[in-house]
């Protein structure tokens, strides 16, 4: 793969002017901070060597010293950054993150997983020189178990699979992933893949855990695609209140000379917006202008991939097709069931002055919803009162909404909820969810199809299919959307999933980005949230999730139709994502984000 950076040499260069320009920008009261980004950033890291020298020969000065004494805050950290060497600059981050303080493992594992064999060495180097000792002794002496081991596997670069023998489970995965043959390892993780029917990412996350988990995820994911990675840290660094900075500054820098036009493509095929735009809200002042100039153009603007990416956005096409994940609810039938004794408890809870809401909490949410309406009918047939009528008249607010949620059967919580909606004529929130829920059970005859036949009818079924989406592309906003709705309500994820794959194939186009860019209202919705579920349903859920909740004041019956509709169906997988995406477990966000209702009900830590 050729030059994928957005930052290149510039053309006339001439270090010895470039020098004189910097030195009058700090001159005087004051510095000219928009001459100093435009001149940083418009150069390579190897022409900002030749500048620091030929200031250094003019002025007697050292650039650095300067430009830390001139500018401030995180622009100051960003154009001193960019004018170190790129193996010092690592040299330095593994530093601040072992030194002082407690110890930033998610700067040791971004750095040391995702750095190629002779950036490691050119690393190890400018360590020694830089701080006078060896890299692997200081990462050794702060760091502990199987996640130091692996650490200095990565570090020694050379790693021979089978030499060293630590007799745990744990050494097989450092063995095997430190072996950094990146090409036969993918082949590996292909075939793992088709034995097991399951991802060498998820068999991680089951096996692992703590900053161990993290770093093999991380080693998995750069033998996968650097670039995915890289965008993934990156939305995680800004996503939600506060910005990480330091990660911010790390990856616009490492990366802005080798793959940040990659970055930006997965960045825009996995989140709702692109680098560039999230940069532009996230921060501010010159160290917004600076990171943009690093960026170096806004995708939103187009609609088609670069060639790299489409091959990138084929093969997650081709991994979800392949993935069978196995989807794991929260809340499972209760044994020693007695739906008699549960109905009295019931009754007593609601009985004379106040309501025990514990005992209630506790009954509800510790039965599946089929051993929930046995309740409901022993209820009335015991007591000879509406169960529902007496939790509406002794509960209340959003509490009240959660428990007759859980006590209403799945296909009368929908209509409900599908009725609410469109009363209130702009939450198409749940019409949403609930149509794709109905797709994702959807009864089809191709499925087997999809399995075992990638020629004949299958095969000329999905060439039709992709021409039509193709063709659709370039006709008016309306008939677009009628040819949309035509495939994309009527067909089985598994048979989307190869459609999607075969559209970026023959048209290099992003069907995501069609339907932001030529869409609109609720169809628009409609169509991405479809095509988000067929790519990963539980992690289009999460961010549904993190929306009701992230901004002020929480969204409390997006919240409630939600866990209740997916706790018996996949909410554990929806945890997994939402602490894979934002850094959080979902536990911990509703603890902060509501008062009122207590979702640990639904046993979401």
């Amino acid at each position: 793969m050729g030059f994928r950076g957005t930052v290149t040499d510039a053309p006339d260069f001439d270090a010895s002017a470039d020098a004189e320009t910097l030195y009058n920008a700090m001159k005087g009261i004051g510095s000219d901070k928009e001459a100093i980004l435009d001149l940083v950033t418009g150069r390579s890291n190897a022409q900002r060597q030749e500048i620091v020298q030929a200031y250094k020969s003019s002025y007697g000065k050292d650039l650095i010293d300067d430009l830390k004494y001139e500018l401030t805050g995180h622009f100051e950290r960003l154009i001193v950054s960019l004018m170190r060497p790129q193996a010092y600059h690592d040299a330095k981050e593994i530093h601040d993150a072992i030194k002082g303080a407690g110890t930033d493992e998610k700067c040791l594992i971004e750095v040391l997983a995702s750095r190629n064999n002779q950036q490691i060495h050119e690393l190890v180097e400018a360590y020694k020189d830089a701080y006078g000792s060896d890299i692997e002794e200081d990462v050794t002496g702060e760091t502990s178990g199987h996640f130091k081991k692996m650490l200095v596997v990565l570090l020694q670069v050379l790693f021979a699979a089978g030499e060293e023998q630590w007799g745990t489970e744990e050494s097989i995965f450092i063995m095997l992933l430190g072996n950094r043959s990146f090409d036969h390892l993918q082949m590996v993780f292909d075939k793992y893949q088709e034995i097991a029917e399951t991802s060498i990412e998820d068999s991680i996350k089951s096996e692992l855990s703590g900053d161990f988990e993290n770093l093999m995820l991380a080693v998995v994911q750069c033998i996968r695609s650097v670039p995915m990675y890289f965008a993934k840290r990156l939305y995680k660094s800004m996503k939600g209140l506060g910005t990480q900075d330091n990660t911010l500054i790390r990856i616009m820098i490492c990366r802005s000379e080798i793959d940040m036009l990659d970055i930006r493509e997965c960045f825009r095929m996995c989140y709702e917006k692109s680098l560039y735009n999230m940069i532009k809200e996230d921060t501010s002042g010159d160290y917004k202008r600076t990171l943009l100039a690093l960026c170096g153009g806004d995708d939103d603007l187009a609609g088609e991939f670069f060639p790299e990416a489409a091959q990138l956005a084929y093969k997650m096409w081709e991994t979800s097709a392949m993935t069978k994940v196995q989807l794991r609810p929260t809340i499972r039938p209760a044994s020693d069931f007695d739906p008699a004794d549960d109905a009295q408890n019931l009754r007593k809870a609601m009985k004379g002055f106040g309501t025990d809401e514990d005992v209630i909490i506790d009954i509800v949410a510790n039965r599946s919803n089929e051993q929930r309406q046995e309740i409901r009918q022993a209820f009335k047939s015991i007591l000879g009162r509406d169960l529902m009528k007496d939790l509406k008249s002794e509960l209340s607010k959003n509490l009240e909404r959660l428990i007759i949620g859980l006590m209403l059967t799945p296909a009368e919580f929908d209509a409900k909820m599908m009725r609410k909606a469109m009363e209130v004529g702009r939450d198409g929130g749940h019409l949403v969810l609930t149509w794709v829920r109905c797709l994702a059970g959807y009864k089809k005859s191709m499925e087997d199809a999809i399995q075992s036949d990638t020629s004949g009818r299958f095969s000329q079924i999905l060439t039709s299919l992709v021409q039509e989406l193709a063709d659709a592309c370039n006709e008016d906003s309306d008939d677009m959307e009628i040819k949309f709705m035509s495939i994309l309500c009527t067909r089985s994820f598994p048979h989307l999933r190869r459609v999607f794959q075969e559209f970026v194939r023959c048209s290099n186009k992003d069907i995501e980005q069609i339907i932001k860019n030529e869409m609109s209202g609720d169809v628009k919705q409609a169509m991405y949230g479809i095509v988000r579920s067929v790519k990963n349903q539980p992690n289009y859920i999460a961010e549904r999730l993190y929306k009701a909740m992230k901004c002020i004041g929480t969204d409390d019956r997006a919240l409630i139709r939600i866990m209740v509709s997916r706790s018996e169906v996949d909410l554990f997988n929806i945890r997994k994502e939402f602490k894979e995406t934002h850094d959080c477990s979902l536990h911990e966000f509703i603890q902060v984000e509501t008062m009122v209702v207590s979702f640990h009900i639904l046993h979401v830590e």
